[in-house]
Order: C-alpha cells, then structure tokens, then sequence
C-alpha cells in the first residue's frame, strides 16, 4: 500500500449505512440542467421504509479501468440494474478520483416488500450515496462532517432528485428559495428553525392503494412539463405555497397546513392531467379515500390531512396525539388498500451508519 498526502491507494474499504425514503410536502415537478429542480420542494423524513447498503471497494488489478459493479438487491444478483448503477458511478469520476480503480460490491434491501408501492429511488440512492463518501473518507482520512452529508446530498441528487432529502432528518428543503437560509438547487437542507409542537411528532400512515409500477416514470412525467402550459405558474404557485408552509410550521396552524399540503399534492395531478399525453395516476380507490378523509375531518375536527406523490398511494399525515382518533378512519379507509395494507409510518432523524461485516 502507497499513500499521498492523506490519500491511501491500493487499500480496501467498506461502508453500510441505513438511509430512510421521504415524502414531499412541497412537490417538485419538472427539472432542468443534471437534475436540478424547476422550483424547491419539502419533505419530511420518514422513519420505518429505509434502505440498507452495504459497499465494498476493492483495488482493481488494473487500475484506471474502473469502476466494475456487482450488485444484489435481498442476496440475488441484479444484472440489469447493476449496468444502470454502473453507468451512474462512471458519472461521479468527477467527484470521486477512487472510483476508476476498484471494483464495488454493492448490496442492498428495503424495510419494505418490493412491490409495495413505496417509491425506493430516495431510499436507495442516498444509501449509495452516503456508502460513497464514508469510503472516500477512510481513503483520505477525512471526517464525516457537514461537508460530508452535503456532498452526500448532491450526489444523491444526480441519481434521483428526491434522494438529496433523505440524507437529512425531520423536515428538509432541495432547492434555492428565499424563505429557507442556505437552501440550494445543488443539494438539500434542514430547516434552520424550531418547529411547533405539533408538527415534530408527525405520523405518516401509508395507505397501499395499488402496489404495481405508476402508469409513467418521474423522468418521464419531468419531461412532460417542458412546454407544459401550466408549468410556469406551477412553479410559482409552489414557491408561494413553500413561503407560507414554513410559517405555518412555526406557528402551528395545523388547517392552514393541511390546506398547503394537500392543494399541493392534488396540484402535482393536476398537472399531469393536462399534460400532452395526458396520464390519471390515482386509482378509483384514491378517490374514495380522498372523500372519506375528507368527511371524517369535518365531522370529527380532528388533525389529519392527505398527500400523494405521482401515483395511487395515499400518505395518511397526523400530529401523534390524535393517533387514537385516526385509528379508527384507518379501518374505516382499510377495505379501499390493497390487500387492507396500511404501512405506519413517522417523521425520523436521517440516516444512520452502520457497523460492517
């Protein structure tokens, strides 16, 4: 083994890191340049759907020629996805000099059954990303400090534009906004602010609506908002809807939030709807449960509202104190999911590293 300066060569390193999926509150819908967003978005972090993986870089015997991929999703080889992951890293050269001489293994499994309905790209590609920089920084000797998970976060992004928010916990913001302090199109941020109460204890209770894949991809659906005639005002209905959100989460006002939360997710429909060709991506079912929360709202009072990302699948968002009273609209919306399947789910701290074998 050689070293230059704090860089190690020839060495092989290892790195396993659990990596949650998100959901956004805010949505973004359209990009622009290497995937960067058309507006800035909001998420929460979720806690119970995650990705584990682990990464194994050895030296390849002819250096330069790299990098070479085998990967396994729950123990099996995965030929096909292992060409996409490769065609990814050969990408990031620029931003790791390791990667062209050393062979990765990569193995990787979700919290959640494949066919579950949970968008995994967030999960998946931050947990790669994150494995990524910690094998970076045993090379160089670095620490994983801010300027890690920032980097993490970006690199995360070019492989999925959700991803970049699941390296942060509690509430994050992927892209330039004037509402949030710091915040970047290059990569994600955590609120700079103490939330209210009510909002740090969100529940999330996913309601499978239908398990199957969305009637049209996130790369395609971005596509179809270039010279969509709605796009523009789209993106400054968003921009407005993120400045008055991250007042609301200061000050608590859970139906103002609510309201936010879901013109924005029925916004995001709304536009494919009206887009050339033209995709409905919620399911008759949706609609049902849509209406149900809805009625149970007004006749109950209680805190509890709805968003979806581009597909059927219905997140079920409440603070923790009402979790009684929603128990029973969950049963009530049951017999509309898929099989009865309802995953719970809540707001949790980010990702963590774990210890290799």
């Amino acid at each position: 083994m050689t070293e230059t300066g704090n860089e190690k060569h020839g060495e092989r390193a290892i790195a396993c890191w659990k990596s949650p999926s998100n959901i956004a509150l805010i949505k973004y819908w359209g990009k622009r340049g290497n995937q960067l967003p058309r507006n800035a978005s909001l998420s929460i972090t979720l806690s119970n759907a995650y990705t584990v993986t682990r990464v194994e870089a050895a030296p390849l015997a002819q250096a330069g020629t790299g990098p070479e991929v085998e990967f396994r999703f729950e123990g099996e080889p995965n030929p096909a996805f292992a060409a996409r992951i490769e065609k990814y890293l050969k990408q990031l050269t620029a931003y790791f000099d390791f990667l062209p001489d050393v062979k990765l293994l990569i193995e990787t499994g979700n919290s959640f059954p494949h066919s579950a309905g949970i968008a995994s790209s967030a999960s998946g590609m931050s947990a790669l990303a994150l494995c990524l920089c910690s094998i970076e920084a045993q090379l160089k000797g670095q620490q994983e400090d801010d300027t890690f998970f920032r980097k993490a976060s970006l690199i995360s992004r070019l492989g999925s534009g959700s991803a970049c928010r699941s390296v942060f916990g509690g509430i994050t913001v992927w892209g330039s906004h004037p509402a949030i302090a710091g915040s970047s199109d290059e990569y994600a941020v955590q609120l700079d602010f103490e939330l209210h109460p009510v909002f740090r204890g969100l529940m999330d209770a996913i309601l499978i609506v239908h398990p199957g894949e969305k009637g049209v991809s996130s790369s395609k659906g971005h596509q179809l908002m270039e010279g969509h005639p709605y796009a523009e005002a789209r993106f400054a209905h968003a921009a407005k809807n993120l400045s008055e959100l991250a007042g609301v989460l200061k000050s608590g006002d859970w139906d103002t939030f609510a309201g936010i939360v879901e013109n924005e997710a029925l916004s995001l429909h709304a536009m494919m709807l009206t887009s050339s060709p033209w995709f409905m991506l919620m399911h008759p079912n949706s609609l049902m449960i849509i209406n149900e929360i809805e009625k149970f709202r007004k006749q109950t009072g209680t805190k509890v509202c709805f968003t979806l990302d581009a597909g059927p699948n219905i997140h079920l968002l409440y603070p923790a104190d009402e979790a009684e009273r929603v128990a029973s609209l969950k049963e009530t919306l049951r017999p509309h999911c898929h099989n009865g399947v309802i995953i719970e789910d809540f707001m949790g701290n980010g990702p963590e590293k774990l210890s290799c074998r």
